[in-house]
């Protein structure tokens, strides 16, 4: 009897022996990951670290995940959704040039206002030349006969309202480019070049020329000097406060270039634009000026509310420049972590979905966003859109719960598109040589003793993952950044059997009520927070959702059709361009309306 029971016993002990030695693997990835976070040795850090699987459901990972902690630019992922949800992907800023008076015989009988509503790009990030947009409208002006304005030319910035820059900021940041000030007349980044040059003469003062130039309050203290080193201190005591040149210059040395924010970007931009105008032969009577209140402004105070003028007698409207699609400004805002344009879509989309062109009119959006996600609003507050504040405060579960809430959006792709690639030049090019390359797709964040990461990844399993990493009171931002690096490659490197969704079927995107377009009581609660908002600014409509179909390891073209029950070729006719040899995990697939 012993012998005929002795293999089955045998074969046992091997069952048991290889069950204890068998390893979850994410029993594992919790251990790898806290040995990252806990690898520099630092005392005093703060970590909140959050990992979730959008298709499975699942978390992988938290550790500190409910903490409000400073997100620097991670911040950015708030401001960015709130443009796609409320202004979508092709949404065109708009500046006009218009007119107090009639236009008769070649004569502008009034003032010419330029008419700013939050356009970040006039500039030439994306056009030729910094003055190119004012060039092109000089010319239309030309082009109608314009010959004389008998009035000023004013600025008018009063689209926006409130601060101008974070009540956070630090007050080191006045003359540095990062931290231009918003406005809803922008023009060149809100910034001026300074080019110091030596004068004629020893002793005499320094040369300064604007670049380009006009509107710009500057004392300089700068001298010329026959011998020595050349060096220049640019210093400005508040925003409001002029710019200072100090230092020396050394007769026949090359020049020297700094770049400074301006306080009045209106009043910059038609300093600029002004002797354009005259360029074309087309003079100006009066002087230039700024409009910052939308009691003053004949435009805002009177009935603009979303970016459209209707001509109603007030102003005649002589000239419009549009804008690039916002999806453009919000790959600049993520990928290149621009602060200003951060700020300016922030409170256009403040002034869109609420009436009110401020940080405090955006955060309200932004509220709306995080009700309907059914995330955890109370972790999160904004001063500004940038994530420059020191007073902005996020937790990684509410950036994860916006980054799943945006997952599954009608901009889903969209989103993830503005978001910096890893191990590319597109904004992050770490993590060089893992599976993370090319895969991995985060917003970076930097401020003194404050590193984040934060975005999406496809583990090695095909699933995607949601992923927030935030560190505060680190003693080195870098070292930091490689414990990011660590734990980004690991969750592209994860690998399990794919578990069922808790919610949802694997591989299928959810369809929330937000996606046809119908706004929810919790976030119209939220939007009615909001002072002032105008009762018959309705919100704008979300467009309808199409379903999508997330590819999983070993999927082919013609199972995924058959499971979706359309043809293959409905499937190729929404995909233009899909590879059915190369089907990249994680990667959606457009299903064809049945």
């Amino acid at each position: 009897m012993k012998a005929l029971f002795a293999p089955l016993l045998a074969l046992a002990a091997v069952h048991t022996a290889l069950s204890a030695g068998a390893r979850d693997p994410q029993q594992d990835l919790v251990a790898e990951l806290e040995g990252a976070i806990e690898a520099p040795g630092w005392e005093d850090d703060r970590w909140g670290v959050m990992v979730v699987s959008l298709d499975a459901g699942d978390t992988l990972f938290a550790r500190g995940a409910e903490e409000a902690l400073v997100p620097a630019s991670n911040l950015k992922l708030f401001t960015t959704a709130a443009a796609l949800y409320f202004l979508r992907p092709d949404y065109r800023y708009s500046t006009y040039l218009t007119a107090t008076g009639p236009l008769r015989n070649g004569v502008v009988e009034g003032d010419l206002y330029v008419y700013g509503t939050g356009d970040p790009t006039l500039s030439d990030r994306f056009f030729e030349g910094k003055t190119a947009v004012w060039e092109a409208l000089a010319d239309s002006l030309a082009a109608l006969g314009v010959r004389r304005i008998e009035g000023d030319i004013v600025g008018d910035a009063s689209y926006f309202e409130g601060p101008a820059v974070g009540h956070g900021w630090e007050l080191t940041y006045v003359t540095h480019t990062y931290a231009a000030p918003a406005s809803g007349l922008a023009f060149n980044d809100n910034i001026v070049t300074l080019r110091v040059t030596p004068g004629p003469d020893a002793g005499a003062p320094a040369e300064i020329q604007l670049i380009p130039g006009g509107g710009v309050d500057l004392r300089n203290e700068a001298t010329t000097v026959a011998s020595g080193r050349s060096h220049i201190e640019v210093e400005r005591l508040a925003y409001d406060a002029p710019i200072v040149v100090r230092g020396q210059v050394r007769s026949g040395s090359s020049a020297l270039w700094r770049a400074v924010p301006v306080v009045d970007p209106a009043r910059f931009a038609v300093s600029v634009f002004e002797p354009i105008l005259e360029e074309r032969g087309i003079e100006v009577v009066g002087t230039v000026r700024s409009v910052h209140d939308g009691a003053r402004s004949p435009i805002t105070g009177s009935r603009v509310f979303a970016p459209t003028l209707d001509e109603d007698g007030v102003v005649q409207v002589l000239a419009v420049h549009r804008s690039p699609p916002l999806l453009e400004i919000l790959k600049v805002i993520n990928q290149r972590s621009h602060n200003l344009y951060a700020e300016s879509v922030l409170r256009t989309v403040g002034r869109v979905a609420t009436g009110r062109g401020s940080v405090r009119g955006g955060r309200a959006a932004v509220a709306a966003i995080l009700e309907e996600a059914g995330a955890d609003a109370s972790t999160v507050f904004m001063d500004d859109g940038s994530g420059l504040s020191t007073e902005d405060r996020a937790s990684a579960r509410s950036i994860v719960e916006l980054l799943a809430f945006m997952a599954r959006s009608p901009y889903g792709d969209e989103y993830m598109e503005t978001l910096p690639e890893a191990a590319t030049s597109r904004g992050l090019r770490r993590m060089q040589q893992t599976d993370a390359a090319g895969n991995l797709r985060a917003k970076t964040g930097t401020i003194d003793r404050v590193s984040a990461l934060s975005g999406y990844v496809t583990a090695r399993s095909g699933e995607r993952l949601a992923f927030s990493i935030i560190s505060n009171d680190v003693p080195s931002t870098w070292k930091a950044k490689r414990v990011e690096d660590r734990i980004g490659a690991r969750l592209a490197a994860f690998d399990r059997p794919l578990p069922r969704r808790v919610a949802d079927a694997a591989g299928r995107g959810t369809d929330p009520d937000s996606a046809s377009g119908a706004r929810t009581a919790r976030a119209d609660s939220a939007l009615r927070m909001a002072d002032a908002t105008p009762a018959d600014s309705p919100l704008p409509d979300a467009a309808p959702r199409p379903d999508y179909y997330t590819i999983k390891r070993g999927d082919t073209l013609e199972g995924i059709a058959r499971e979706a029950g359309v043809s293959v070729g409905a499937l190729r006719a929404a995909n233009p361009g899909v590879n059915a040899r190369r089907l990249i995990p994680g990667k959606r697939l457009k299903l064809p309306n049945t």
